[in-house]
């Protein structure tokens, strides 16, 4: 039995999760739950223990000084709440972590005991995978479910993948065999500007995290970071002519496959968030900070871009355009080796 002290009676309580790692291409989907966390000031009231998890040598633990006094930090994952004010308040339980290299029917089943001990009514895993689509059109976000039910009335695909799965997949099936309703949430990243920052992926799912739950997230300086992002990119394909060449293709591809989807619903719903962002009533409460954090970049030099192979599909979660390894060379960089066997242990 999970025993929370301090924790008030939460209102109308969703669970917003994202993993580093395998399922977070660009580290779209843990930035915007760390934008979440951020803006709503969120205050952390649980972490898994590190220990039962995690495997030291892949994911290590850091050290830093305090005052002079060293001390570790543990990778772990950490559940914090926020309380969402407004004519009608709702609160959000975070979970924010780095995919477990171990023992993941555990560590589902201890989150799970979590939602139920704070009552929550839905669970919403975000996640970001490598797509073949252009840095220059809106990121592509897939919204998908196990349950039939779910996906009839919140307007979702019901998922047909099979094959290799990262820890949002596993979780999100514990939740459907526990009963819980979950839906996850996908954002395509561009193959071939794989490196995080995306702040452009982060703003896509969070618009569509919004568009769910139907809360107004307010997201500071976030869309002038996606500006800045999109405008590098521009500038670094411009200067190699096999990457523009490649990129006008995908734009070519996406334009002509979106082309019957140019109609009603993409435009009704950008206008009810319009709406939604303009009404006083549906903004955050008193205390809420409303201004972002700086962002730095991270891009290869012009001399280091090739141009990139064609990634295969499908994709992690069927989303459209999908690399079947959604996060590539970012694994590599990082140090980790994303593997979803743990899951069987």
């Amino acid at each position: 039995m999970i025993e929370l002290e301090g924790v008030p009676e939460l209102i109308d309580p969703v669970m917003v999760a994202a993993f580093e790692g395998w399922n977070d291409a660009g580290d779209a989907a843990s930035a915007a739950v760390a934008h979440l966390d951020r803006e709503w000031k969120g205050e952390v009231f649980a972490a898994l223990d590190a220990e039962d998890y995690y495997d030291f040598q892949v994911n290590r633990p850091t050290v830093w000084l305090d005052g002079g006094v060293r001390k570790i930090t543990w990778p772990t994952t950490r559940l914090s709440v926020v309380r969402i004010g407004g004519e009608k308040p709702r609160d959000l339980v975070l979970v924010r972590g780095i995919e477990p290299s171990m023992r993941w029917r555990s560590f589902c089943n201890e989150l799970l005991g979590f939602a139920h001990e704070l009552g929550v009514e839905m669970v919403v895993i975000l996640g970001a995978l490598l797509g073949d689509t252009p840095h220059t059109r809106p990121v592509p976000v897939s919204g998908v479910t196990s349950d039939p039910d779910l996906a009839r009335t919140m307007d979702l695909e019901e998922t047909r993948y099979e094959g290799p799965t990262g820890i949002v997949g596993i979780l999100q099936e514990a939740c459907t065999h526990a009963g819980v309703p979950a839906v996850s949430l996908w954002a395509a990243v561009p193959h071939y500007v794989s490196q995080p920052p995306n702040p452009k992926a982060t703003l896509a799912l969070l618009n569509r995290l919004e568009d769910l739950i139907g809360l107004h997230i307010p997201l500071g300086e976030l869309p002038e970071d996606a500006r800045a992002w999109q405008l590098g990119v521009d500038q670094l394909a411009a200067e190699d002519s096999e990457v523009a060449e490649y990129v006008q293709t995908l734009e070519e591809a996406r334009d002509t496959a979106e082309l019957p989807e140019a109609s009603g619903e993409a435009i009704a719903r950008e206008f009810e968030r319009y709406l939604r962002r303009r009404d006083p009533g549906q903004g955050p409460g008193p205390g809420v900070a409303t201004e972002g954090g700086e962002t730095s970049y991270l891009r290869d030099g012009p001399g280091e871009r090739t141009r990139p192979p064609k990634p295969q599909q499908p994709g992690p979660e069927a989303v459209p355009g999908a690399d079947p390894d959604p996060q590539g060379s970012s694994d590599a960089d990082r140090g980790e080796e994303p593997d979803g066997d743990d899951a069987e242990e």
